[in-house]
């Protein structure tokens, strides 16, 4: 018996090491974080980046999708390249983002539904690609948005009515793209607006009343567009407005 009681404690000791043992190598497993990510022949700390400005540097190829492991980035801006493919899903990983600029490049499809995560942007610049179907109603989500600029894409849908949660923006552009249906009532919830360029679409419909309720707007252009009806007595409250133009639609009075 005195045996026995020896070998209780050896066996609980060997126990107890193989489970620590086990342990370790599970968190070892589990941790695949990278602690690098090379982008374009250069690597980039993922703890200590929160800055990627390459701005006109003639970048080609389509985004990685490895960007997305650089979850302290604040500001990333890629415009001005030659950028095609489309944005990689991973993108909305990037939690941390105020800003994120891929306008002038030649990126296709559509923009991604978990832009939704990105909820600290002010600034969300993808102008001038070639971006399809819809702005996704997921963007409203977005509320800290300042400025929002789509315009020179190739999108067709509707305006969502979710644009109407962004009530910080000052600056919304989606002009020259090929935007179908009306002008959403909820853009009178904008009120901080100061530019409103909805130019050169195929919007159709009248001129929504609740517009006069954008009284910081400075510029309203809804030229060369399909909108019928009335001019809104409303707009005359807009007192800040310095440049209103409504040519080439179908409209009365």
């Amino acid at each position: 018996m005195k045996k026995l009681y020896l070998l209780f404690p050896l066996l609980f000791f060997v126990f107890i090491t193989c489970e620590e043992e086990q342990k370790e190598q599970q968190e070892e497993v589990l941790d695949t974080t990278p602690t690098e990510v090379t982008l374009w022949d250069v690597t980039y700390s993922v703890e200590d980046t929160d800055t990627l400005y390459l701005l006109d540097i003639q970048l080609t190829g389509s985004i990685p999708s490895e960007i997305g492991n650089l979850t302290n980035l604040t500001y990333l801006n890629l415009g001005g390249n030659q950028l095609t493919g489309e944005i990689p899903s991973e993108i909305g990983n990037l939690t941390n983002l105020s800003y994120l600029g891929l306008n002038n490049n030649q990126i296709t499809g559509e923009i991604p539904s978990e832009i939704r995560n990105l909820k600290n942007l002010t600034g969300l610049h993808l102008g001038n690609n070639q971006f399809t179907r819809e702005i996704p109603p997921e963007i409203g989500n977005l509320t800290n948005l300042t400025r929002l600029i789509l315009y020179g894409n190739q999108l067709t849908r509707m305006i969502p009515s979710e644009i109407g949660n962004l009530t910080n923006l000052t600056y919304l552009n989606l002009r020259d793209n090929q935007i179908i249906g009306s002008i959403p009532p909820e853009i009178g919830n904008l009120t901080n607006l100061n530019r409103l360029f909805l130019y050169n679409n195929q919007l159709i419909g009248s001129i929504p009343l609740e517009i006069s309720n954008l009284t910081n707007l400075t510029e309203l252009s809804l030229e060369n567009n399909q909108l019928t009806g009335g001019i809104p007595h409303g707009i005359g409250n807009l007192t800040n407005l310095l440049n209103l133009i409504l040519n080439d639609n179908q409209l009365t009075g």
